[in-house]
This record gives C-alpha cells, structure tokens and sequence, in this order.
C-alpha cells in the first residue's frame, strides 16, 4: 500500500505554454498548469461546467520531453504526488502553494 500513498493522476488541458528553466546543476524545469473539467446538475436542475487548475512541475527527463511536445491546448496526463512549498513575496508577505510534481507524462492529443 506504500505505492498508493501522496499519488495523484490527472487529466487536464495545457492552459499556456510550459515555462522551460534550464538550472545552474545542468537539470532542466519544467512548470505549466492544467485544466480539469467537471460538469454537473446543480439543485434547480442547472447544467454547470466546474474547471479547476492545477501547477506542474517537472524535472529531468520529463522536463526535456515537456519542452519539446507539450503546449498550450494539449491535452495530457501527469501522474505524481502533491507537494507544500512556501516563500516571501517581495512585500515580506509568506506566500504558500500546492503543486504536482510530475513523474509520468502522457500526450492525448495531437
């Protein structure tokens, strides 16, 4: 049960052009965000379409592939698991995110 522990598999749409860093250590960065779609019947019988974002992050070999086949509209699957970070904004305000640090990759459109 230890596999299936902090694992997260999404389908989304690309919503704008992966950011590509190239670090100092020679490792490449990938960061983009996805679209996930929900759609449902409210209480008075409403149609609602639900779209929620989530960030990604990709290092290594992910990134690389990232960079040359993934951009904005494409449709993907990432598979990960969830990461906290936090930082100071330039206003000495503590700022805090959730991601998903990709290890799979899969493109399902063309």
């Amino acid at each position: 049960m230890n596999a299936l522990r902090n694992k997260v598999q999404l389908i989304g749409r690309v919503g704008q052009d992966p950011e590509i860093l190239n670090l100092e250590t020679g490792k490449k960065l990938a960061k983009f965000s996805i679209a996930t779609n929900e759609n449902f019947t409210n209480a008075k019988g409403e149609k609602v379409e639900h779209t929620d974002w989530h960030n990604i992050v990709a290092w290594g070999k992910t990134a690389e592939i990232i960079e040359k086949f993934v951009n904005k509209g494409k449709e993907v699957a990432v598979e990960g698991k969830l990461t906290n970070r936090s930082w100071e904004d330039k206003d000495g305000q503590k700022r805090y995110t959730t991601e998903v640090v990709c290890n799979e990759l899969l493109l399902l459109s063309k």
